[in-house]
This record gives structure tokens, C-alpha cells and sequence, in this order.
């Protein structure tokens, strides 16, 4: 499979990028500083580019089969980075006739099916404080995932991502039903490369933890 992965630098995308890599796949990994990417790889593309600008997204997910997009928040804040990328990636996969999307994100966006605790709003009431415009961005773009008519996955991460191993164990579940609030980077990566090959979750937004 041909992978294009956005966010390829990020703590998470790098561990997508490795394991795509090792299970066979073809990845181009888009980033904004290749410097930030060491893997070595004769299946690994490595591109410099801009999420915002739609040219870039339209060459890189060209002749591609798969998009994930491990985008997270930059450091100092980007307004309407998350909302903005999703449009590009979007637009350009319906141009390419690519249909496959994963994103990852966390569990501070809610899904219909999440049954949230006292704890779970509490949190996101907390995060809310200094960080609304992020947690916004992150709403917003997963919104816009939602009304494509793309198979798309979101894969929701606990708070405690931890850098612990790959185990390949871990669940599946939504806010207050199967679910805690650890998970390692790994582990995460693992589900993103299960959901391309398996497909178990298309149109749906699990929250994935221990």
C-alpha cells in the first residue's frame, strides 16, 4: 500500500511512519522539517511542505492509496491549522479519487456514541481554560472529517500518551464505555497500521487505550 503520512515528524507520526515501513508499505512522509525525520528507508519519501498551502497536499497525495494524518497543534499556536489541513487533504483526495483517511486525535473532541464521565468533562472543562482555541481547531476539523463522504477513521488517544513499547494490546471503546486513560505512542501507531489493513472502524471515531 502507498501511504502518505502528514504530521510526520510529530511523536506519534514518526512511530506511524516506522511501523508502515516495516510492515511493508510505501510511505511518503510530509513534513514541514525533514531534519526532524531520520528514518532511512528505500520505501520512504521524505517531503518538505506547508499543510496551508494546497498545491503541496495535492502533489503529495497524488498516486497515493492511503492519507493519515498525525497533525497536531504547532508550538506557538496556528489558528484554524487542524480545520485548514483537513480541507486540503480532503479537496485533494476527492481530486485523486483517494478515499481512504485516517487522523489521529484525542479525547477531548467528543463522539456521538461517548457516554462521558464527571472525569472526562472535568478534563476537558480544564484544558478548555488556556487552550479553547485548540480544543476548537480540533473539533472543527474533525467535524469536516465527519460530513466527507470519505472512508475515514478517527483514531481518539487518551491524555497519557506514554513513550512505552508496542504490545499490540490494548482496546477499543468510547468515553465511558471500555476505555482508560493511558496509551502508549506505539500502541497507537499499531492501531492506525491495523485500521489501514482491516478496515474495522470506517466512519467511526474509537477512543484506543489499555
Amino acid at each position: 500500500m502507498k501511504i502518505v503520512v502528514f504530521g510526520a515528524s510529530g511523536g506519534t507520526g514518526v512511530l506511524i511512519v516506522e511501523q508502515a515501513l516495516s510492515a511493508g508499505h510505501d510511505v511518503l512522509a510530509f513534513v514541514r522539517d525533514p531534519a526532524k525525520l531520520v528514518l532511512k528507508s528505500p520505501k520512504l519519501t521524505i517531503v518538505q511542505g506547508n499543510v496551508l498551502v494546497p498545491s503541496q497536499v495535492e502533489q503529495a497525495i497524488l498516486g497515493q492509496d492511503a492519507v493519515v494524518s498525525a497533525l497536531g497543534p504547532t508550538r506557538p499556536f496556528t489558528p484554524g491549522l487542524l480545520e485548514n489541513a483537513v480541507k486540503n487533504i480532503a479537496s485533494a483526495m476527492k481530486k485523486h479519487g483517494v478515499r481512504r483517511l485516517i487522523s489521529t486525535g484525542g479525547t477531548v473532541v467528543h463522539d456521538p456514541q461517548d457516554r462521558p464521565t464527571l472525569l472526562d468533562r472535568s478534563i476537558k472543562l480544564l484544558m478548555s481554560l488556556p487552550g479553547h482555541e485548540v480544543i476548537h481547531d480540533a473539533e472543527k476539523s474533525n467535524q469536516l472529517i465527519r460530513t466527507t463522504d470519505l472512508d475515514w477513521t478517527i483514531a481518539r488517544f487518551p491524555m497519557r500518551l506514554t513513550d512505552g513499547p508496542r504490545t499490540g494490546h490494548y482496546r477499543t471503546g468510547y468515553l465511558g464505555k471500555n476505555v482508560s486513560t493511558q496509551l502508549s505512542r506505539a500502541d497507537g501507531a499499531d492501531f492506525v497500521i491495523q485500521e489501514l489493513t482491516y478496515g474495522q472502524f470506517i466512519k467511526k471515531a474509537p477512543v484506543v487505550s489499555y
